[in-house]
């Protein structure tokens, strides 16, 4: 499990990037550090953009939301522990981006996951809003879905 964890952090770093500051992600919101969303409990919540936070504080962030991200996707996939790892890792990446509301709205992705599907899968991720936000990242975690089906 460490090595998964460590593999999805890796991952991660790369697609959110990594910012020692306040900044406004793509929808506008306040977020900081490895794509932390910050939250009214904060206490960083409600200052400026481009307050500088410590390294420190952008590890304990990024500790607690990878495994507030592995716990959500558990709340999804009864078989989260015996799931293929890339798919694991493909689903996390998505959580972690979305939020677990917003990832429950993949109804058929999620369906296509649990039976297994890898290619429907990666065709609900591409026919989504999502996909258009985030397109780069989208079509990597897209093409990574459909492999799956390939190494069997």
């Amino acid at each position: 499990m460490e090595m998964f964890t460590d593999r999805l952090r890796a991952e991660l770093e790369i697609d959110e990037g990594c910012k020692y500051h306040i900044y406004l992600d793509h929808l506008g919101l306040p977020t900081a550090g490895v794509g932390h969303l910050l939250k009214e409990s904060d206490p960083e919540h409600g200052k400026p953009v481009g307050t500088v936070i410590s390294k420190e504080r952008v590890a304990e962030w990024f500790e607690q939301d990878v495994q507030v991200t592995l716990n959500d996707c558990k709340k999804v996939y009864d078989d989260w522990d015996t799931m293929d790892e890339t798919v694991k890792l493909i689903c996390c990446n998505m959580m972690y981006n979305l939020g677990y509301p917003r990832y429950c709205n993949f109804k058929k992705k999620i369906q296509a996951v649990k039976d297994g599907d890898y290619l429907e899968a990666a065709e609900q991720m591409r026919q989504s809003r999502w996909h258009k936000q985030v397109t780069n990242r989208a079509d990597r975690l897209i093409s990574r879905m459909k492999g799956v089906n390939l190494q069997d």
